[in-house]
């Protein structure tokens, strides 16, 4: 067939350039859910805020919030069905659109009730986004970078809170309300950069091909990994991987929930679980609540903002490392290894704060930011990659929408009761969250297994749940052949003719799908010898 033009679609970025532009600009996503998180964290210590609030009560403020995780939890279970009916691209579009208003809300409420509305609006954007967005990034990935690519996007995550724990300090200078007006409203100014953006990235090639979108499929591959040449090997290797999974997919019968449940069990509950210790093992406590904690330690007012901030500072510089080191050490490593020192940053902070001693002051300070930079370089990122890429393309967005659900849920719990255990149990609060670092280690030991370089097809030769294992039947085998004849043969070059056709025509009647995909691996991995 006639060459397709694949860069014209996109500028004249293709490649590694466009993968990484992409990913980045996605990320304001979840800069979006950073800044959200940092933002009430300055304010709510401040005199007009508190003023304006008339001296709202720890369970007011904890509630104020973590009345966002509510509304994020609501979306988050929703949006994986939303997800695979409009597509990841308009998935973003709609979830900014929604954070802006709710942004909107907060920025101009005229007392409690309608402070609370916003947050919650801005809890359904939020919900959208933080689901839909790793689902983007792990669905336009190459394996090999797909780990680095995830936590350049939790990056943006926590530069958006350290960006919010900034602009508090230096709004809190500005004496009135404005002083915390600002913070909330430039929400909405970032979440309409996303919204704009939205309508120029292109959906996801994994996303196209489920639903019959071929030639836009081929394309988007083309632009992302062959440098914007459709008749590249690459390309057409990528795509036919992608269109047989989805035959397959689609000849397996519905995609419901609970179908997901009984069929990929081990992969949803590793899923919930990695997003539920995330929070269990107490982020938002510093988080939400980071000048709380300075005060608790004996920093007051505006120098409790201002230790947040250098403690955020450093907190964006942990998440770089693992750009470099998730592809390399792997997940679990990086798990296991930050769930040690976070458990012994936490109980250092509560024996400092129980000793309530000169020094107390500064090292809280030295801990919270020990904590934070290996939380950054693990439990941060890590949970995010992990969900997206261990589930199958037929039920990602719905798996996905359930592990990110659970992060709200424990989300809320945390950051609903963090101020109330503050008042009653004090110092001891910093060893309960030590306690679920420790038993993380031990879930992650026993039961996570290391996906790093592990291609999203062949995900489910690492679980053992694969129909693969059974030989497919005959009839089912020719279905799949005839649908995936039409897609590949629209698509073919000349350049390669024996080793496509070789792959096309060979007889697979007595082939089960696993072995058919052993078949696949050795170009795979020259391709990506190549590549590197």
């Amino acid at each position: 067939m006639d060459r397709i033009e694949a860069h014209k679609t996109t500028g004249t970025l293709t490649g590694k350039p466009l993968l990484y532009f992409t990913s980045i600009f996605v990320s304001l996503g979840v800069f979006l859910f950073g800044y959200d998180q940092g933002v009430m964290s300055g304010i709510i210590t401040g005199e007009y805020f508190l003023d304006y609030f008339h001296q709202p009560t720890r369970a007011q403020l904890g509630t104020m919030v973590a009345i966002l995780e509510i509304g994020a939890l609501i979306s988050s279970l929703i949006v994986g069905r939303i997800g695979d009916i409009i597509g990841r691209r308009k998935t973003i579009f709609y979830g900014s659109i929604i954070f802006v208003i709710g942004g909107a809300f907060q920025a101009f409420t005229i007392g409690m009730n309608s402070m609370i509305l916003g947050r919650i609006i801005s809890g359904f954007g939020v919900g959208m986004l933080s689901t839909i967005v790793p689902v983007y990034q792990s669905e336009i990935s190459p394996p090999h970078h797909r780990g680095r690519l995830a936590c350049i996007e939790f990056t943006g995550n926590v530069v958006g809170y350290a960006s919010s724990v900034w602009v508090d300090y230096i709004c809190s200078f500005l004496e009135s309300d404005l002083s915390w007006r600002i913070p909330l409203f430039l929400q909405c100014v970032m979440g309409s950069l996303l919204f704009a953006g939205s309508m120029i990235i292109s959906e996801t090639p994994r996303w196209l091909l489920d639903h019959d979108h071929d030639t836009e499929g081929i394309i988007v591959i083309a632009n992302l990994h062959a440098g914007g040449d459709t008749e590249h090997p690459r390309a057409k290797q990528e795509f036919n991987e992608i269109k047989e999974n989805v035959l397959l997919m689609r000849a397996e019968g519905e995609r419901t929930y609970s179908e997901m449940w009984r069929r990929y069990r081990k992969r949803v509950l590793i899923a919930m679980s990695s997003q539920a210790f995330a929070q269990l093992n107490g982020i938002n406590v510093i988080s939400y609540y980071a000048p709380l904690v300075f005060e608790e330690a004996g920093w007051i007012g505006r120098n409790a903002i201002l230790m947040t901030g250098i403690n955020a500072l450093v907190y964006v510089a942990s998440t770089i490392p693992p750009w470099f080191l998730v592809d390399r050490w792997g997940r679990r490593a990086i798990l296991l290894s930050g769930a040690i020192v976070m458990a012994a940053s936490l109980s250092l902070i509560s024996y400092s704060i129980y000793l309530d001693v000169p020094s107390t002051p500064n090292m809280v300070v030295l801990f919270v930011i020990i904590y934070n930079a290996f939380f950054g370089y693990s439990w941060g990122p890590i949970p995010w990659l992990y969900p997206p890429e261990i589930l199958p393309l037929s039920v990602r967005a719905k798996g996905a929408s359930l592990s990110t659900a659970s992060n709200w849920a424990f989300n809320f719990v945390v950051g609903e009761m963090t101020p109330i255990l503050q008042e009653l149990i004090a110092w001891r609060m910093y060893l309960l969250h030590a306690f679920f670092c420790l038993m993380s280690f031990v879930l992650v030991y026993f039961t996570y297994p290391e996906t790093k370089g592990v291609s999203l097809e062949d995900m489910d030769k690492l679980f053992g749940d694969s129909v693969a294992q059974t030989p497919i039947p005959r009839d089912d085998l020719d279905d799949l052949e005839d649908g995936r004849r039409q897609s590949v043969n629209s698509l073919a070059s000349s350049a390669r003719p024996s080793e496509e056709q070789a792959f096309i025509d060979r007889p697979r009647s007595s082939l089960s799908f696993d072995h058919q995909r052993k078949d696949r691996g050795h170009y795979r991995e020259r391709e990506r010898g190549h590549e590197d």
